[in-house]
């Protein structure tokens, strides 16, 4: 029950209680009838009792959903005031008679109604329709070569375009494995494999009630590198490395022994730089395929 109170304490200028003169006047008697005004009928709260489905038809939801009732009219800094909040499953307000803004949250989903309660009856079950759905994100590399869950991470955009080129993020960092839960629809999602350039893009659609789980090919492969005395040698360590393309762009740079970095597939040379000297080698990144770099003293 919600009800709203005037400022306290405030002086009222007809107020008999301050001590003053006593008035009196001939023309009255010694005392008047009481005079009994109407009372403003009390107003009583009303079980609102609301539940919340994926999909038009489905069951009501029993776990992982956010529910706020909101006033209709907007507070001193222009937002709607929340009057009540629940976490879980189906749920139920005690409201007084007037109208309400109901939200529904289910992770990045929700949905919204404006409900009316009367003083005159019960209100009726209130159902919000979330058509939302799920995904389940992971990756391999190449074919089906698994990739450590450290190593990955995606971001979920709108499908849509807006007119500087750019998308709307919905989601970052999002995990592998990570239920995500979304209103139905398309939506772009961005794979990084590592830290430099393995990035795969693709539109995945949500249907409502449906967990979708998708698997998105990298087309990269992880690579040690080693600056070795010999084949097959102990790597040499306080060496600087740096990553070229094939077109002479640096991707990547790093100081150690054996460095690990993940690269898109392509040709690149390995730069290695000790004690003043510089070494190099060509080499191929094939999808798939995690291999050792080494790279020999005197090539």
């Amino acid at each position: 029950m919600f009800a709203l109170a005037g400022p306290a304490g405030a002086q009222d200028p007809f107020s008999l209680t301050d001590p003053v003169a006593p008035f009196s006047d001939p023309k009255l008697n010694s005392f008047s009838p009481v005079i009994e005004l109407p009372k403003e009928p009390a107003r009583r709260s009303k079980t609102v009792r609301l539940e919340a489905k994926l999909a038009q038809g489905g069951q009501p939801m029993k776990y992982g959903l956010s529910w706020r009732i909101f006033s209709p009219i907007p507070g001193p800094d222009g937002k709607l005031p929340m009057l009540a909040s629940s976490e879980g499953g189906s749920t139920s307000f005690d409201l007084d008679p007037g109208d309400y803004f109901v939200h529904v949250a289910f992770g990045r989903a929700g949905a919204t109604k404006k409900v009316k309660i009367s003083a005159l009856q019960e209100p009726a079950m209130q159902t919000l329709v979330l058509d939302a759905g799920g995904m389940i994100l992971n990756a391999v590399s190449g074919s089906d070569v698994p990739i450590p869950p450290d190593q990955l991470s995606f971001a979920i955009y709108s499908n849509e375009v807006k007119e500087n080129g750019e998308r709307g993020l919905i989601m970052d960092d999002v995990k592998p494995n990570e239920v995500v839960r979304l209103n139905a629809g398309t939506y772009h999602v961005v794979s990084d494999y590592g830290k430099v350039n393995a990035t795969i893009r693709a539109d995945i659609k949500i249907e409502a009630g449906r967990l979708i789980q998708a698997v998105i090919q990298h087309r990269a492969a992880r690579i040690t590198l080693k600056l070795v005395s010999q084949t097959g040698g102990e790597a040499i360590a306080d060496t600087a490395w740096s990553i070229l393309t094939a077109s002479g762009d640096s991707v990547a740079e790093s100081v150690g022994a054996f460095p690990v970095v993940v690269l898109a597939e392509g040709n690149y040379t390995a730069v290695a730089r000790h004690k003043n000297n510089i070494y190099q080698r060509d080499f191929q990144v094939t999808s798939g395929r995690n291999q050792d770099v080494e790279v020999l003293r005197g090539e």
